[in-house]
């Protein structure tokens, strides 16, 4: 008894820790949004001012950060909600939905700017090379600021949702950089077809990092196995355990970043006490490989079930 009590308290120490970082995640990210709103908007209406197609390409990119930076506010308000009894996940999936939603946006954008730097390759307007320098160093500073600020604040190396928004973030800096680059070109040499050029190279960044979240946000909705994790050493660990025949319907997957799901049957000698087995089974799961929910059917030689498709 007091073993499973032990076990109950550190599972509560470690959901303590999930909702703790989530807490650092959502103050990271508002700060984040404002700044982002803000130069989003700057350098959307200096674009215009400017006529710098840069600038604007980069207040798209902004744009796409800034709608991350809100889904991944509202995913986290989402999930914070606690499960219904037709929602027994809560509405953790939510955060995921709305990253996959995010990298299909930016498609559009890239697409709106490839669109219009073609026009501009082929007859380039004059630009105002000055303020457009001015507006995207502006830009720079901020974003460096709001990347600091989701590093120092939240978890970006392990939540899907985090990292795409930094990301995005570390995207813009090259975004600004490029419309600053070319805006001393325009000043210095008069060559304005590197407007188009820059924004052509900015909306290929915009598509890299909307493949990322596209992808990895496809794979935890086809309840794919996590990145992290290798199924087969899963199993290896629980036929280790003595006693401990056969391990088949295996399944691990994500429900949101942080939160791993586990389910199996294991097949045991048909002497052997299942209950002392399957605590086993219980920790090493949770010390190797940091999944916490865990369903675990366990078996004798004499059950028979149908072959399972999945």
């Amino acid at each position: 008894m007091g073993h499973q009590h032990g076990h109950e308290h550190s599972h509560h120490g470690h959901h303590h820790h999930f909702e703790e970082t989530r807490e650092g995640n959502k103050k990271g990210l508002i700060i984040a949004l404002f700044i982002t709103t803000g130069i989003m908007l700057v350098e959307f209406f200096g674009g215009l001012i400017t006529n710098s197609l840069a600038l604007l390409s980069d207040s798209g990119h902004m744009l796409s950060d800034a709608s991350s930076l809100f889904l991944s506010l509202v995913a986290i308000w989402f999930a914070a909600r606690p499960p219904s009894a037709n929602k027994t996940y809560g509405f953790y999936r939510f955060e995921i939905l709305a990253a996959l939603f995010n990298g299909a946006t930016l498609f559009v954008i890239a697409g709106f700017i490839v669109w219009e730097a073609y026009d501009r390759l082929i007859n380039p307007p004059t630009v105002a090379s000055g303020s457009m320098i001015l507006i995207a160093s502006v830009g720079l500073v901020a974003n460096v600021v709001s990347a600091w600020t989701l590093m120092r604040k939240g978890d970006v190396k392990n939540n899907v949702n985090l990292r795409s928004s930094y990301l995005h973030v570390i995207g813009d800096a090259l975004g600004s950089i490029g419309a600053i680059i070319a805006g001393i070109v325009m000043l210095v040499f008069s060559w304005y077809i590197a407007d188009p050029i820059i924004s052509v190279l900015v909306a290929l960044l915009i598509l890299k990092s909307a493949w990322g979240v596209i992808k990895s946000s496809v794979h935890i909705l086809m309840e794919g196995t996590p990145i992290t994790i290798d199924q087969n050493k899963v199993k290896t660990v629980l036929l280790e355990i003595e006693g401990v025949k056969d391990v088949h319907d295996l399944h691990i997957w994500t429900i949101t970043s942080g939160l791993d799901t586990l389910t199996c049957h294991m097949v045991i000698e048909d002497d052997l006490d299942s209950q002392k087995i399957l605590q086993l089974a219980i920790n090493k799961i949770n010390s190797e490989f940091k999944i916490e929910h865990t369903t675990i059917q366990i078996e004798h030689s004499s059950i028979d079930h149908s072959d399972l498709k999945i």
